[in-house]
């Protein structure tokens, strides 16, 4: 069910990101006090009565891009009016009506939605001279607000539903994919052609992407979001601004269901990859490594000899499928989306008890754990499944220390075989039985949390280079 849409507009730092977060609730935009720091269009659905509403971020109009990407600003701007239920055209109260204010006043004037004016930034309870000034832009009397200190955030809810009405219900939870990787590997033009329009800026200059940008897409009957992340380099070359963006792609791992990596086939594997990588696994995202760019290195390799190069680099990622897509010519993009949602569904996949137990005595027949000197005869004694997404597997067992790294590597990779789980991470955690009957259940639940990372190295690579 689509959501109404209110876009927020105005000129560069009247503190729309700052409004965007305090109806949200949440960080969604990079807030700073540098002018254009958004750029593409961010949205969000915000709670609104009983319902939800779509809520979208825009750049500032009227603003020069240090990146020369000002036309492609101003477009975002443009569509998200153009499909916009109504508009919040922000002003700052502290400054009172500038210029450019007129300007986007002018604009809006134009369009065939209802606007409601919001002076933000009002600190200050009595600031009438600043209301009067503003009633001259021609939209009514102005919602006094502080977003920063969220006065007025209630009335302005009041006067949004008197517009738009009530809300719809919250949307169904959609799969949540995270498109993660280097500056310019190509990110958001794979979620332009995804997508089918350009939802993201593309340009050739590193670091376009600034915010993480959620888009909703419809693919084969199938409702998913991508979230198309800033790109990821060195922490130590990092400027303020990049930090946030770099910030907003680590978090925006957390929040997805499903992981993918993009790759530049023209370039080698870097550090800030592995780094990527080792987040990922460290969280047991289902991963999934998008190898853009390949028809410009299809004559310098074949598919066989890339996949074993990527297995040499990533090697705890010997589950994770991999595809090979061009997003410029779209080619191979649709079906990278499938894989994603292959992905999800196995993550959500929960298996019997009777199924894994059976599953685990034919492991033992094939190999069983070595007998260590000053250990019990290692033996398994009970195997279940506790959670999904990622798949939890606790294995009661008579004495963990029998069971050291590589027989638990042994039994992962045989899970990896043998259940429906084959491309995504599966969490471990072995317990001796004789412990749980001593604990209480808030302690069972840490012991849950303490789980081991088996896919990957104890040492995480650091960021060392671009």
């Amino acid at each position: 069910m689509t959501l109404p849409r209110v876009a927020i507009v105005g000129r560069p730092n009247v503190g729309k990101s700052s409004l965007l977060n305090c109806l949200v609730g949440r960080r969604v935009s990079i807030v700073d006090a540098t002018p254009g720091v958004t750029r593409d269009r961010v949205s969000a659905p915000c709670p609104l009565g009983d319902g939800y509403m779509e809520l979208i971020d825009t750049g500032g109009m009227g603003v020069e891009d240090c990146d020369n990407l000002t036309d492609h600003v101003e477009d975002q701007i443009t569509y998200a009016l153009a499909t916009a239920d109504l508009i919040l055209f922000v002003v700052d109260a502290r400054e009172g009506i500038v210029a450019l204010d007129r300007k986007v006043a002018a604009r809006l004037r134009r369009q065939h939605q209802a606007v409601i004016l919001v002076a933000n930034k009002m600190d200050l309870l009595d600031m009438p001279s600043e209301i009067y000034e503003m009633h001259s832009l021609g939209f009514g009397e102005p919602i006094a607000i502080s977003s920063a200190h969220r006065r007025g955030v209630h009335d302005l809810r009041d006067a949004i539903i008197s517009h738009i009405g009530q809300a719809e219900d919250k949307p169904e939870k959609l799969m949540k994919l995270a498109i993660i990787g280097k500056r310019n590997a190509g990110k958001s033009t794979f979620t332009n052609a995804i997508a089918g329009e350009d939802r993201v800026i593309v340009s050739s200059t590193p670091g376009t992407t600034r915010d993480s940008v959620d888009v909703t897409v419809e693919i084969d009957g199938r409702e998913f979001t991508l979230i198309d992340t800033a790109g990821v380099r060195k922490r130590s070359r990092l400027k303020d601004i990049e930090f946030y963006g770099f910030s907003r792609a680590m978090s925006s791992i957390s929040r997805s269901d499903v992981v993918a990596l993009m790759i530049d086939a023209t370039v080698p594997i870097s550090q800030v990859d592995k780094k990527l990588v080792s987040e990922v696994v460290e969280q047991f995202k289902p991963i999934l490594l998008v190898v853009n760019k390949w028809d410009l290195a299809v004559d310098l390799t074949d598919s066989e000899e890339y996949a074993e190069y990527l297995g040499n680099e990533f090697p705890s990622l010997t589950y994770a499928p991999i595809s090979l897509t061009s997003a410029i010519d779209g080619d191979n993009v649709r079906e990278t989306t499938g894989l994603a949602y292959q992905l999800f569904e196995q993550a959500m996949n929960r298996m019997t008890t009777g199924e894994l137990n059976r599953i685990i005595h034919d492991i033992l027949e094939l190999r069983g754990p070595s007998h260590k000197t000053g250990t019990r005869p290692p033996k398994i004694l009970y195997v279940a499944q506790v959670d999904t997404c990622p798949p939890t597997i606790v294995l009661f067992v008579n004495d963990v220390r029998s069971f050291d790294r590589s027989y638990q590597r042994f039994i992962l990779n045989q899970l990896h075989m043998r259940t429906p789980f084959s491309e995504v991470p599966i969490r471990l955690i072995f317990r001796n039985r004789r412990d749980t009957k001593r604990k209480t259940a808030a302690e069972t639940d840490t012991d849950t949390k303490k789980i081991q990372t088996l896919e990957s190295d104890p040492e995480t690579p650091g960021l060392t280079d671009q």
